[in-house]
């Protein structure tokens, strides 16, 4: 092919880093600090990134949980920090960036108060791919000028199929989607399929598509390349020192495949390197984080059971002292899964699935101890599943209650209001608000412990101040009228004290 016909048909693919949201949550348990972050901003911002992903998901409520951070405040500063790059951020539809569907009020709250502090780009989900439970948030980020990228769910299971995820973005397109993300959670995307999707996706619509997949089966960056060669146009990546395990392939490795090939990304591989540098370091910080994997993992493809949700099930069973169990469990997950409709295995189906499954084992007795969360499943308070529930297991559940047909939220009252009250001097701003009414259980000592820091460095800074205007008194007495001898000032003698800031 001539170079003229080449050039032609150069389409750059655009890359979104993970780094700073879904790499460290896949990795490090969502433990990375802002602090150790924003010296490389700079940098980063220099690499012509798509865009960055550094926000929502399970960052929110881990920032006040586990760091004592503001999440807001992350926001802030990584806006300031990336003048020249776009920011995106995970958003679970309804759910926002908990584990529970909130009030019309708390979403149009949330999404405009993330547009204010600095996201560009929201992506958005639902666990059951349920459109009715991303509408809300759609339609507000919308509003607020920001680009929305409605995403599907990508599982395996005899009810899904390319023609269903199509059909789906479709629908997702009509209702004002500005691109669409294929969001394969668990790594269960292969290289053929990928492609079949992609070019099924790119023949019927008109809008942009992103390709979001983790490495944890081994097959990430064959399932880039491919998705690449079928007309994706942007994927998500990870620098290559926080790749690879449950996290995303690495960046430069796809970045130097593509060199000199119609989608050359034109990343500075030298750039990317100095980036790949600095988090190698900053990884070692959080060492006792790391999940313990060595490599690939098999049982995703075997269970469909994403990397989070693995580290969640032997949490669990080590809190019940029955990690022998563990073999057990990854097969009962499946059947759950099934009985419960083939949700895909993503926040908080994933967890919902997952604990079911536990309990099914652990206890001995299938669904003789039924959470609420998985009763408000069978009950439709989380949305409709992809199929229909098994009938017997559902009357095992909720016995002859009807499950509700309509939208979920729809029957949730106002939730913000309550939040401003209860929250009350403790809110110093509407973000707090929001922080509270999303997670008022861990916002509350958040608040509180902020409140208190704040009260004590006051009165610390008082304290000082008043200490060294005494010392400054008594020394001024005792040095009255007498020169200081080698310290001189415009020819002046200089009194400790006179003149010196607090």
């Amino acid at each position: 092919m001539d170079s003229a016909r080449v050039a032609h048909m150069k389409s750059p693919l655009g890359i979104t880093d993970t780094v700073l949201r879904d790499a460290h949550q896949s990795l490090l348990a969502t433990r990375m600090r802002t602090e150790d972050m924003l010296p490389i901003c700079p940098a980063m911002d220099r690499v012509g990134y798509h865009s960055l992903e550094m926000w929502g998901g399970a960052t929110f409520d881990s920032a006040m949980r586990f760091l004592g951070e503001d999440p807001w405040e992350r926001l802030r500063q990584l806006r300031a920090a990336f003048p020249n790059t776009k920011l995106q951020m995970l958003l679970r539809g309804q759910n926002l960036v908990g584990y529970r569907h909130y009030p019309d009020d708390v979403v149009e709250a949330f999404v405009e108060l993330a547009a204010q502090n600095g996201i560009d780009i929201f992506r958005i989900f639902d666990a059951l791919n349920d459109t009715r439970n991303m509408a809300k948030a759609m339609e507000v980020a919308k509003r607020t000028g920001k680009h929305v990228q409605a995403t599907l769910c990508y599982t395996l299971s005899p009810v899904h199929s390319t023609q269903k995820f199509v059909a789906l973005a479709e629908e997702l397109a009509g209702m004002g989607a500005d691109s669409i993300c294929v969001k394969d959670m668990a790594g269960l995307l292969a290289p053929y399929p990928t492609q079949e999707l992609v070019t099924g996706l790119k023949r019927k619509l008109k809008i942009p598509v992103q390709l979001h997949t983790h490495y944890t089966s081994g097959m990430a960056s064959m399932v880039l390349l491919k998705a690449a060669e079928a007309g994706v146009d942007v994927v998500d990546t990870a620098i290559s020192s926080m790749a690879l395990l449950t996290s995303q392939a690495p960046t430069e490795s796809l970045v130097s495949a593509l060199q000199g090939t119609p989608r050359d990304s034109g990343l500075d591989l030298t750039l990317l390197a100095e980036i790949a540098r600095y988090f190698g370091d900053i990884r070692k910080r959080y060492q006792r984080f790391e999940s313990g994997l060595a490599g690939v993992d098999v049982n995703v493809l075997e269970f469909q059971i994403p990397g989070g949700m693995l580290s969640n099930l032997v949490s669990q069973l080590r809190e019940q002292n029955a990690e022998d169990k563990y073999m057990d469990v990854l097969q009962e997950v499946p059947r759950v899964r099934q009985e419960m409709g083939y949700p895909p295995l993503v926040t908080p189906s994933s967890q919902i699935v997952g604990t079911q499954a536990t309990l099914n084992v652990v206890v001995g007795e299938r669904y003789k101890v039924v959470p609420e969360e998985v009763k408000n499943y069978f009950r439709g308070l989380y949305g409709r599943p992809p199929a229909e529930i098994d009938p017997e297991i559902r009357h095992k559940v909720i016995g002859d209650e009807k499950p509700i047909t309509d939208r979920p939220a729809d029957r949730l009252e106002p939730g913000l209001a309550k939040a401003r009250a209860d929250a009350g001097a403790l809110a110093r701003s509407e973000e707090d608000v929001v922080s509270f009414a999303l997670f008022p259980a861990v916002a509350r000592p958040f608040l509180e412990q902020r409140s208190a820091g704040i009260e004590r460095r006051e009165m610390v800074a008082a304290a000082v101040a008043a200490r060294l205007l005494e010392r400054k008194r008594r020394e001024a007495v005792a040095t009255a009228g007498r020169s200081v001898s080698g310290w001189k000032s415009m020819g002046r003698p200089i009194r400790p004290g006179v003149g010196w800031g607090v």
